[in-house]
């Protein structure tokens, strides 16, 4: 094997279109002879370029409706033969096989036919077969092949080209073929995950992950920790797929904080009024509502003006200027939001730091996903958690009922609660966060810090006392003990809404009817870890 591999005959077999004639003309201009299928064929004679058909080579036409055409040994001998070996050389001049120095095959549309809903035989057409099988034989015969499976790779081809007269480097061929590799590997994983779901298996003996890179990060979480950002291709609203309008590269931790805003954020429907979270290490310190994103923007901040320096805000309706105004007032590092308009975006540009990022919706927090987490050794998968309650779903368990605003304000706390690592203790008043309290080992723990935060807040406001007076509180789990309860009724809670379920659930009733405080169970809890 010599690192140089010269470049003569090419197979161009390609679902996608884009750039093909443009490419193929380039290579027959170097003097390449090009061989091709169906559609490819007709468009590049369409285009004037030279071409064979493959079934000219093979001796046999496409047949079953397009199944079968390349699986033949004149395609993969071709693709496979060792240039150096004696024996493949012979048995190349006694079949009549000829070399195929170049691959350009990019796979049928399985993925956009799944994104639009396609009926299941409809799915089982776009499997590709032959080039798959032909794409994993040029890469593994990369010592004298080159294997191109994106089109975005075309205008390196040849530069590459062009660079080494008429061949390519062993480099460059390691390069694409590990391209390769990865690109059937996704595929792969895409018909496994969709038949998986078709056939109803939830937890399939077998299950594959893929990404598409996105990003270099410059680090982790912390600067001695290499990071990438990968995309999933499932194109849900958030910050993979946000348009970026100013502001430096988006960190690792900014990337986790900004997708855990928006997709809290996104729990208000906009359909019902301005909605604004801020979130500090994917933890709200401020969610709100308001009669305009101004007023929702202020209430959120109040709750915890410390931590939110440095957040990132995420809004549920388009960005205006009088809540940009309010926002640039602190050190911001990112914004999020479904859409901006021309003054915000103006306003945001003399913060040249401040990164603005805009969708074109908002994620579905109903839709059902699959989550990943990565243990030592293997992969946590579950469902996303997608749990609502309404209304009808509460269960008033206390002599006390809550009022209708005290059930708006716990159904709200309920929705931020499911956002708060655990364990979560959530204060709310008049649809504002007035006191978080996240991630402690205990329940009491987390309602003592989030009625401090709260004090600290009325003194900083100058208020005469906290917020948490006349609150409703959440708790993500159920109280396994009073302590927590009463710790709230003592922040000035007076009313609460929980999952229940607890040993002691009589306990703690009976402490909420003695504190006079109304309790609602949810019947459903939503741990964060």
């Amino acid at each position: 094997m010599t690192d140089l591999a010269p470049l003569r005959r090419a197979l161009l077999s390609v679902s996608d279109k884009t750039g093909l004639i443009d490419l193929a003309r380039a290579l027959a201009d170097r003097g390449v002879e090009i061989l091709s299928t169906g559609g490819s064929a007709k468009t590049l004679r369409d285009a004037a370029i030279e071409v064979r058909d493959v079934a000219d080579v093979t001796g046999f036409p496409e047949m079953m409706d397009g199944r079968v055409k390349t699986l033949h040994p004149v395609v993969h001998g071709g693709l496979l033969a060792l240039r150096d070996n004696d024996d493949h050389k012979d048995a190349m001049v006694e079949h009549g096989i000829g070399p195929i120095d170049l691959l350009v095959v990019n796979l049928y549309p399985f993925e956009a036919t799944l994104a639009r809903g396609a009926a299941y035989d409809e799915m089982i057409e776009n499997i590709d077969i032959g080039g798959p099988a032909m794409i994993r034989a040029a890469a593994k015969n990369h010592a004298f092949v080159t294997t191109i499976v994106d089109v975005e790779d075309y205008a390196a081809l040849l530069a590459e080209l062009d660079a080494h007269d008429g061949q390519t480097t062993y480099a460059f061929r390691q390069d694409q073929a590990q391209i390769a590799y990865a690109r059937t590997a996704a595929y792969d994983t895409a018909v496994s995950t969709w038949m998986a779901g078709a056939i109803g298996q939830d937890n399939p003996r077998r299950r594959s992950f893929s990404g598409t890179f996105k990003q270099v990060m410059r680090y982790g979480e912390n600067s001695h920790q290499k990071a990438a950002f990968y995309t999933d291709g499932t194109n849900r609203p958030g910050v993979a797929t946000a348009v970026q309008h100013q502001g430096k590269e988006l960190s690792y931790n900014n990337i986790n904080d900004t997708d855990a805003a928006f997709e809290l954020v996104a729990e208000f429907d906009p359909a019902d009024g301005p909605a604004v979270a801020i979130i500090k290490h994917a933890n709200p310190c401020g969610v709100a509502r308001g009669a305009t994103l101004h007023e929702a923007y202020k209430n959120a901040f109040d709750c915890d003006r410390t931590s939110a320096f440095g957040g990132i805000v995420a809004l549920n309706q388009p960005l205006d200027a009088e809540t940009a105004k309010a926002i640039i007032e602190i050190f911001t590092e990112v914004v999020i939001a479904p859409g901006a308009s021309d003054e915000a975006r103006a306003i945001f540009a003399a913060k040249k730091n401040l990164r603005l990022l805009t969708t074109d919706a908002l994620p579905d927090v109903k839709a059902r996903t699959t989550t990943y987490r990565q243990v030592a050794g293997g992969m946590l998968v579950q469902d996303k958690d997608t749990g609502h309650v309404s209304l009808d779903d509460l269960k008033v368990v206390t002599k006390v009922a809550p009022t209708d605003a005290q059930m708006a304000d716990l159904l709200f706390a309920w929705k931020v609660a499911k956002h708060v690592k655990s364990n979560a203790i959530v204060y709310v008043k008049d649809r504002a966060t007035v006191g978080v309290g996240a991630g402690q080992m205990s329940r009491l723990d987390s309602a003592l810090i989030a009625a401090k935060k709260a004090e600290r807040m009325a003194d900083a406001m100058g208020l005469p006392q906290p917020l948490t007076i006349g609150s409703a509180v959440a708790s993500d789990a159920f109280f396994p003990f009073a302590d927590g309860l009463m710790e709230a009724a003592a922040a000035g809670a007076t009313c609460v809404i929980q999952p229940g379920g607890s040993m002691r659930d009589d306990e703690v009733i009976a402490a909420a009817d003695e504190a006079g405080i109304a309790m609602v169970f949810t019947g459903l809890r939503h741990f964060r870890h």
